[in-house]
């Protein structure tokens, strides 16, 4: 199973960025799917999830500005990031819940990251 990123960039603040990520490989089923971030000299943090049936939460800062959506049929989470704020900025990481084909062990992949800048 892979999850590959994309979308990631250098934005001014007040901008948008779209993050797109795709999973692939022996997909029995895909669980929860979610975005994280960790920026320079601190720990990762959890950003927003999904649950398979569409329920989302969000971490406090990002309430109101970040939407979290997915395509069940494409494997595919994405991240809308509105009025991005400097603070923003960090490499983004998805991550799924995925049921694997063939075995049906459930296990949490990982994307490689893509780094996402807001500049003032």
């Amino acid at each position: 199973v892979q999850l590959v990123e994309s979308g990631g960039g250098l934005v001014q603040a007040g901008g948008s960025l779209r993050l797109s990520c795709a999973a692939s490989g022996s997909i029995f089923r895909i669980n929860s799917m979610g975005w994280y971030r960790q920026a320079p000299g601190k720990q990762r943090e959890l950003v927003a999830s999904i649950t398979s049936g569409g329920t989302t939460k969000y971490t406090d800062s990002v309430k109101g500005r970040f939407t979290i959506s997915r395509d069940n049929a494409k494997n595919t989470v994405y991240l809308q990031m509105n009025s991005l704020k400097l603070e923003d900025t960090a490499v983004y990481y998805c991550t799924a819940n995925v049921v694997v084909a063939f075995t049906l062990i459930s296990s949490d992949y990982w994307g490689q990251g893509t780094q996402v800048t807001v500049s003032s």
